[in-house]
């Protein structure tokens, strides 16, 4: 299943795909797709309604896509995890994951206007797999034990301000929680959708130009290690949202890329979950 929230922002309907890509209303089984709905069983109660034909139809074309859950409760995210992007930093590869956080305020629609800083000299891209909790998760035994609280998966990009990040002092936070720094969506997408989250090409283009091609096979923890690592050093609640790392091609690489201004366009895409395009504006 994918699900999405679609209207003007803070007033996001809920709603379902089905296999063949008809959109079915969510609102007769919850207010929003969110923390408390996912805990609940949410998703299996949907799972039930639609092969019992209980959910209405609906249209979501033409009109905005919200994130595809609501309100997360933090946004964790994971550095360094491809070999590629760690190289193109100049940074050895980590013996652990990397972790730092994100603002949960900066989570914003797919196709939402993201906001340069107003000093920023240094706004980057970065596209990611994105992972949304389902059950909470605490001290997890074995990475074996995380598609039990996975709800879903969702393209994120991590935008970034490589000054605030390693030019003003002290954490990596400042460069990263910038309001619309993470654009989230279009879709939530079940596990059973996704099969292996590790078998996912992502591609990410600037302006029309190609800047990120990579594969999720390609990540030094992949994904159950991650969610596993993550519980053992604080409470994943449902509704919060893991970004799992980016592969190289970023503008703060090795390479000749210029920093985003505004007036770009943003494009992202992984197999499977969808596409975002994304304005850069100034703030």
């Amino acid at each position: 299943m994918r699900f999405l929230r679609v209207g003007p922002p803070g007033l996001e309907r809920p709603a379902v795909l089905d296999a063949d890509g008809a959109a079915y209303d969510l609102t007769p089984l919850t207010g929003d797709i969110d923390g408390d709905f996912l805990a609940t069983g949410g998703l299996d109660h949907v799972r039930k309604a639609l092969a019992h034909g209980d959910l209405p139809r609906t249209e979501t074309s033409g009109q905005r896509i919200g994130a595809p859950v609501a309100r997360p409760g933090k946004v964790v995210c994971v550095g360094l995890n491809y070999a590629d992007h760690a190289a193109e930093t100049a940074t050895p590869p980590p013996s652990e994951p990397v972790v730092f956080m994100k603002a949960a305020n900066t989570v914003v629609g797919p196709d939402d206007t993201v906001l340069i800083p107003r000093t920023s000299v240094k706004t980057d891209y970065e596209i990611e797999l994105a992972v949304v909790i389902g059950r909470t998760a605490r001290y997890l035994d074995s990475p074996d034990d995380a598609d039990q609280v996975i709800a879903g998966y969702a393209i994120a990009d991590d935008v970034s301000e490589r000054a605030f990040q390693h030019e003003r002092g002290g954490e990596w936070d400042k460069g990263k929680s910038c309001e619309t720094f993470n654009p989230l969506g279009p879709w939530l997408v079940t596990p059973d959708e996704v099969v292996d989250p590790q078998g996912l090409a992502m591609r990410l283009w600037v302006n029309g130009e190609p800047r990120q091609d990579g594969h999720t096979k390609n990540m030094i923890f992949g994904v159950h290690h991650i969610v596993w690592y993550l519980s053992q050093f604080m409470v994943l609640d449902p509704g919060d949202v893991i970004n799992t790392g980016t592969p190289a091609g970023v503008a703060f690489g090795a390479n000749d890329f210029p920093y985003l201004r505004a007036g770009d366009v943003v494009e992202v895409e992984i197999d499977r979950l969808g596409r975002q395009r994304h304005v850069l504006g100034q703030a």
